[in-house]
């Protein structure tokens, strides 16, 4: 997401020269303390961890920090059935973002009735606002206008209108996960009407060029990276039909170079097969069922046919982005959905042969965002240029390793390497150099908290501990 706290002022500008809009405002926000306490069933989730990890007292102490992260300083109550959920030191909500920080606190709802009606508000925001804007990736908690400069200008309840493709599908795989956790469908309803909305957009954005209104342009002077807006008047890059679904920016919130993201047609593939689920199971609609059921076998397919390309040294692999006509990106993002993440979002298993192929590249030094230093190995991201390393990445790692005793060894040594560089915060960060981990951004970033959690939680109840 855009590091605000970077963004410098535009120089001042003759007088007879009409003022520009105002440069948002720098957001650093300090961490609040804990709003809520923890319920009984998160107290005694954070005892069974203790107990689990006798000889790892370091991992502990980070878990125990950082599984109530969200839960204690980003969640607020709207009192009408909806819950707000800001970033951290960001303070508006991601759909994915926030889908991902409540993502460990789902095992509890069956019995939490606390957390329960969290998580369920949580499902009917995300609903809300994607019926208020579904091109929009993040949105206020009260109307604003800090992208006022940018072309379309933002609705007043939007943050920033970029339109990345995953932000469709987190809202319906929450859903999808929370209901086969509780059998409780009455947050889904909500959601009923958004499901139309969001196979809309996905049908039309598979033929932009000719079914597409959406354009995005910030001005230069006011973009933090030259990805922080689209070429050709807002138009993208060109692109034929393949039956993939277009998307303007990247999770990381910087644009495509090449417009099919490959990882989230593949989240959106798993996320039309459960809105079909979804459909036959809790809304008895069948139309609606082989609606969803008809385009994820035509992402699919499109995915099939221009998605892969063959490496001379690892074999066929996953591109990273295509145009569908013959060009590729290989590389990997930290940020999910992401090549290393495919099996994690449910759409291959974890030794499916092209998955390891893809993810041996993604770990090795010819994917240009992996970085290697004296505490630390993993991804990064262009979204912080330079020699960074991103939690996110190395608890991905760590979800998708093969389920063996080589497998759990790593994703064990991948833990105590996140616990090792939180720079004495026991915290997670958006990224830490991995020569010097106190030298990281983002002090407050709930969506790595969560993640850790969940990878921690995934380890210890794999039935393997240290």
């Amino acid at each position: 997401m855009n590091r605000l706290q970077d963004a410098r002022p535009p120089a001042a500008q003759p007088s007879v020269t009409p003022p520009r809009p105002a440069q948002p405002p720098v957001h650093n926000t300090p961490m609040p303390d804990a709003r809520r306490a923890l319920t009984p069933a998160m107290h005694a989730t954070v005892a069974r961890v203790r107990t689990a990890l006798p000889h790892d007292p370091q991992l502990a102490q980070v878990f125990e920090r950082c599984y109530p992260n969200t839960f204690q300083t980003t969640l607020e109550d709207l009192g009408d059935g909806r819950t707000f959920v800001v970033t951290g030191d960001i303070p508006a909500m991601w759909l994915r973002d926030s889908a991902a920080q409540v993502s460990p606190y789902l095992p509890l709802c069956a019995h939490d009735a606390e957390v329960r009606a969290l998580v369920a508000g949580v499902i009917r925001q995300q609903a809300h606002l994607v019926l208020k804007d579904p091109y929009a990736n993040a949105f206020n908690r009260h109307p604003g206008s800090e992208y006022s400069f940018d072309r379309p200008a933002p609705g007043p309840e939007v943050w920033e209108r970029k339109f990345e493709l995953d932000s469709l599908c987190a809202p319906v795989l929450l859903a999808w996960r929370y209901w086969r956790e509780t059998g409780d469908a009455d947050p889904l309803s909500a959601l009923r009407p958004a499901l139309d909305v969001i196979l809309d957009v996905m049908t039309a954005e598979q033929d932009h060029a000719a079914r597409s209104a959406y354009t995005f342009e910030r001005p230069a002077e006011y973009c933090v990276l030259p990805t922080d807006t689209l070429p050709d008047a807002g138009r993208g890059a060109p692109c034929a039909v393949t039956g993939l679904i277009w998307s303007g920016f990247r999770p990381s919130d910087d644009a495509c170079t090449y417009p099919y993201l490959i990882p989230a047609n593949a989240m959106a593939v798993v996320a039309l097969r459960r809105a079909a689920d979804l459909a036959r199971a809790v809304y008895g609609d069948p139309q609606l069922a082989r609606r969803a059921a008809e385009l994820a076998g035509s992402v699919q397919a499109g995915l099939e046919a221009h998605g892969t390309v063959e490496h001379p040294e690892f074999g066929r692999i996953w591109a990273y982005e295509t145009d569908g006509l013959g060009h590729h990106v290989l590389m990997d993002d930290a940020n999910v959905p992401s090549l290393l993440s495919l099996p994690y979002l449910g759409y291959c298993s974890p030794n499916d042969p092209l998955y390891l192929n893809t993810r041996n590249f993604v770990l090795s030094a010819s994917n240009p965002h992996r970085h290697a230093g004296a505490h630390a190995a993993g991804v990064g991201s262009p979204h912080t240029p330079g020699r960074r390393v991103w939690p996110i990445a190395l608890c991905m790692q760590a979800l998708t390793a093969q389920p063996d005793d080589a497998g759990r060894a790593e994703t064990w040594d991948l833990l105590r390497v996140l616990a090792g560089t939180t720079a004495g915060t026991d915290l997670m960060h958006e990224s830490f150099d991995p020569d010097a981990p106190d030298v990281y951004s983002r002090p407050w970033f709930a969506w790595a908290n969560s993640l850790l959690a969940e990878t921690v939680l995934h380890a210890v109840d794999g039935g393997r501990s240290a």
